[in-house]
């Protein structure tokens, strides 16, 4: 009698049974090495899933770094944790049990040590090509269909010099990027990538994906060109660190690969494989593959794909379609070139070890689908990937919403995110449509189904779901655009005045992006009402890389203030309004340092009609006197919308700021002459870069000594705080704080209630930045940041429970960086004309000026710019800029500003006033290091990342403490 076989599974697990094993490794991937050795001996079932393969992989890869595979990724962890020694003997044999038995687990079993020798597929669909001319290449494929090019690299070093071991032998050292499976940088030397790659059985294995292979190996670019139908690429015109990654080094084993997405910005791309055989699956622009999630963020338009990996897709999905439903698809050889177009599905399946490369490229024929990707907003974004999909439950006019959808089975959790989840989409099985009896009638089914959908990936039908209503200049970008919001605009720029040949086709490209032809209409309403000259040609497109649209006209910059809605705005133009009168009354020696003001005022749509409202910065304008905006009764000179009211406002409307999208404030400066330092940087001497620091010194100091507007005569009680004011007096103030008197001005209580603001989830802020963070370092920082924000400004209690100040706010700039300062050439004989501006220069243009007949000997500064972002707090908060993005963390240039700046950045407590621990923790605050890195970390803007891309070996710091040294470690010196 055979013995009858026994479940396992209710006894080892108890209560737990209930779960699937799917919940259950989910559970175990949440925690510790030492828990799950813990869990490991509880039951021989939960010994099973405590030493899954992918569970150990998935902690090894949370540490980051540089990774050395130890045979087992179970071994990598116990290695990475110093959890044991490499005497140790890891040979003892796995337990086996029997009783139990997991068709999930089965499955990833499965995957981890399937084949794929004979899961070679061409369908013939995509045309082979030995060459094409660059007319044929625009005229049949570029946007319309995938084409493989057999010929292309014949002629190129790499098609014989990379192979593994050609490559083992160069390059063996050398530390690649591996692809991405966490939020952490992964690298492995090529020496250990390859010994992983002959002993792994990972069911997605990891594969080289690296974008700065050029760097970590320069002779690698030398061994292979862009084929002469992909060069022309429109990202070109920025430097190589501005622009977004465009070319990868990819090197796998079989069963690794790329599962489906979209290439980043809806950019066109070719990949050339040097060897071994890669099977790609390809879907049209708006079909979303079976199996796949679109996730669009209503808010900033971010898009997120959930898919199966590439072989859990080929496997699981790829044979429950009908024929009809399948992708285009071809097997790559050695030597072969694919062109992807843009917008179009692909994911690829490493067939065996392969060694490839691939670039991404923004051409003529792409330019607005990128341009379009990059607007903020949702329902383009999603309708780009996902069709009408994107649509189905909104009224778009004439658009067909016919319920040509249905959902698939495959079960993905909801992210935590206000957003649309777009499905994968099937057709009606029901159309009657002949089988698939050859490839060009695939191709042919496919275009039908897009018909019949009504979608077209046509620039003008896609354009037609870009929100109307939304700021495009500066509505929150999406994290998942590939390149920065300034950057783009500086890319736009740069293209009008590099590319003048390409003007009607940038202009509809900016557009789509900053709604640039709004702006134009704008500014030139405001040019018919002050009689200035309209914008030329060279001068219709916004100039700089700040969030509001800046124009050159003639001798005049006109700025129109959007960023932040018509709360934010008018404040910025009512504070930096504000600053400029009282520059006049002190007659501050600053003035001859920031631009004339000729005119500011509102410019108002209504009615299908522009008009244009003078103001002086001074009372209520009667055209918002209804829109809510006005915080406090402002200065006693009259500015409502001065400081305080700003700092007030900022308070009150933080994350819930009004719209009033048709009213926009303005100001009107005479043009400054020179050049930005931004332009310059490149062709400054040493001694000019010097000067520059000695001269934002003494101009910071002229700004920190300025007087504070009169704070006026209002009671208020913040809502985070129980403050009432009880006097008025700016020196003596007292305040009542919950039921303790103190001698702190009102206005450090609303500096201090706005960094006690951007504390609040400061973990959550900086996973959202993320980028060259590191995660361990995100995790410590709310042990960093210290409790009570109020010594960071010098504000502390004495012995007997009494605030006591060691230093009083003053006037921040807040942005003062390398495209807010003018400098000029200090030549007397030179051929550069002081008359004219030449801010829209780019670094070439100025090289070329200055190798002329008669180059300016030296350049100085003159002008510093854009006082919008004016406030009240501590002075050490403009050092940031400057460190970080003029000097780029130049030591020698901070210790020349610090020469000259004079004043003192430190806060001291009184001798006797404090005793004890409190005395102690106040060597902390008293640290200027300490104070610093502080506000980097309750910056508003990303400063952290600027940071650690410009210290790169922080990127592997164990503390905060460490940063701080490394970083702001001079500051303790002055």
């Amino acid at each position: 009698m055979e013995p009858q076989w026994r479940d396992r599974r209710p006894e080892a697990l108890g209560d737990l049974c209930v779960l699937p094993d799917e919940i259950l490794c989910s559970i175990t991937d949440l925690l510790s090495p030492s828990d799950l050795g813990r869990l490991s001996c509880v039951s021989s079932v939960m010994y099973a899933l405590c030493n899954e393969e992918p569970l150990w992989m998935n902690l090894s890869l949370k540490a980051g770094g540089v990774i050395k595979y130890k045979g087992s990724w179970k071994k990598t962890v116990l290695y990475q944790k110093n959890l044991c020694t490499e005497f140790e003997d890891f040979c003892s044999k796995p337990l086996q049990f029997d009783g139990f038995y997991s068709l999930f687990l089965h499955r990833r079993w499965y995957r981890r040590f399937t084949t794929l020798d004979a899961f070679e597929l061409d369908s013939g669909v995509i045309e082979r090509k030995k060459d094409l001319t660059l007319e044929e290449f625009h005229t049949n494929y570029d946007m319309k269909k995938p084409v493989l090019l057999t010929e292309l690299a014949n002629t190129w070093p790499a098609r014989n010099k990379w192979t593994i071991d050609q490559l083992l032998s160069n390059y063996g050292d050398v530390a690649f990027r591996i692809s991405q499976r966490s939020s952490k940088k992964i690298k492995m030397t090529f020496e250990d990538y390859v010994s992983y790659m002959k002993v792994q059985h990972d069911e997605d294995p990891l594969y080289i994906f690296d974008d700065k292979f050029g760097e970590a190996a320069p002779t690698l670019l030398e061994e292979y060109s862009v084929p002469h139908l992909f060069r022309e690429d429109l990202f070109d015109v920025l430097d190589y660190d501005q622009r977004p990654s465009f070319r990868w080094l990819i090197i796998g084993p079989e069963r690794s690969g790329a599962s489906w997405h979209v290439d980043p910005g809806l950019t066109s791309a070719w990949n050339t494989l040097l060897c071994g055989r890669k099977r790609w699956a390809l879907y049209p622009p708006g079909r979303v593959p079976a199996g796949v999630i679109v996730h669009v963020n209503d808010e900033d338009g971010d898009v997120n794909i959930e898919t199966p990996t590439s072989l859990q897709w080929w496997l699981d999905v790829y044979p429950l379609l009908a024929d009809h439903d399948k992708p285009i698809e071809c097997t790559q050889l050695p030597g072969e070139t694919i062109f992807v177009p843009s917008g179009w599905w692909h994911c690829v399946l490493n067939l065996e070890t392969t060694v490839a490369v691939t670039q991404n490229f923004v051409n003529t024929s792409n330019f607005e689908f990128v341009c379009l990707d990059m607007a903020p907003g949702h329902t383009q974004k999603g309708v780009c990937r996902a069709g009408l999909l994107a649509v189905q439950d909104k009224g778009f006019g004439d658009v067909d919403k016919d319920a040509l959808f249905e959902s698939n089975q495959l079960n993905y959790p909801d992210l935590t995110r206000i957003e649309k989840r777009l499905k994968c989409s099937t057709v009606d099985r029901e159309a009657s449509r002949p089988d698939n009896s050859n490839g060009m009638k695939a191709f042919s089914d496919v275009s039908n189904i897009m018909r019949n959908q009504k979608f077209s990936y046509d620039i003008e039908f896609l354009s037609m779901f870009l929100d109307e209503d939304r700021n495009q200049y500066c509505s929150p970008w999406s994290p998942s655009n590939c390149i920065g919001q300034r950057e783009m605009r500086q890319w736009l720029h740069k293209l009008w005045v590099l590319r003048p040949e390409m003007r009607q086709l940038i202009w509809k490209g900016a557009c789509l992006a900053l709604n640039a032809d709004k702006w134009l209409t704008c500014v030139s309403q405001i040019c018919s009402s002050h009689k200035l000259p309209f914008p030329s040609v060279d001068e219709k497109l916004p100039v700089g890389t700040g969030s509001n649209p800046v124009f050159l006209i003639s001798d005049f910059v006109i700025k129109i203030y959007v960023e932040g809605g018509l709360g934010n705005s008018m404040h910025g133009l009512g504070t930096e309004l504000e600053f400029y009168d009282l520059l006049q009354k002190t007659e501050s020696p600053l003035i001859a340092h920031v631009p004339d003001v000729i005119a500011s005022g509102i410019i108002v749509y209504e009615n299908g009609s522009y008009r244009v409202f003078p103001w002086s910065g001074k009372e209520i304008p009667d055209v918002i006197a209804n829109c809510n905006l006005v915080e406090g009764d402002g200065t006693e000179d009259g500015f409502f919308f001065g400081v305080w009211n700003k700092k007030r406002f900022e308070l009150k409307n933080q994350g819930d700021i009004p719209s009033f999208p048709s009213i926009w404030p303005f100001l009107i400066t005479r043009r400054c002459t020179g050049n930005i330092f931004a332009n310059l940087r490149d062709i400054l001497t040493r001694d000019d870069v010097l000067q520059l620091a000695s001269f934002l010194g003494e101009k910071l100091q002229t700004l920190h000594n300025l007087p504070l507007p009169y704070y006026s005569q209002h009671d208020h009680c913040l809502e985070d705080k129980s403050v009432t004011l009880r006097k008025n007096d700016l020196k003596k103030t007292c305040l009542e704080v919950n039921g303790n008197h103190s001698a702190i001005p009102p206005e450090w209580e609303l500096v201090l209630a706005s960094l006690e603001k951007k504390k609040e989830g400061i973990s959550k802020r900086l996973m959202q930045w993320g980028g060259p963070i590191p995660i361990s370092l995100m995790e410590k920082v709310e042990e960093y940041i210290p409790h009570d924000l109020a010594p960071l400004l010098g504000i502390f209690k004495d012995n007997e429970g009494s605030y006591k100040l060691s230093r009083y706010p003053t006037w921040i700039h807040s942005d003062i960086m390398d495209d807010n300062v003018y400098m000029e050439p200090s030549s007397s004989a030179h051929s550069f004309d002081k008359t004219t501006s030449h801010a829209s220069l780019t670094p070439s243009n100025v090289l070329e000026f200055c190798n002329g007949n008669e180059e300016p000997k030296r350049w100085h500064p003159t002008y510093i710019l854009d006082y919008s972002d004016l406030s009240i707090g501590d002075p050490l908060y403009d050092l940031i800029p400057i460190y970080v993005d003029i000097f780029r963390g130049d030591r020698f240039l901070l210790k020349q500003f610090l020469k000259s700046y004079k004043l003192s950045f430190t806060i001291t407590a009184a001798d006797g006033l404090l005793s004890g621990n409190a005395a102690e923790d106040w060597k902390k605050f008293a640290r200027m290091s300490y104070r610093a890195m502080c506000f980097c970390i309750l910056h508003d803007e990303n400063v952290l990342g600027s940071i650690f891309s410009l210290w790169e070996e922080l990127k592997a710091a164990k503390s905060w403490e460490e940063v701080e040294e490394a970083v702001w470690g001079e500051l303790n010196n002055y």
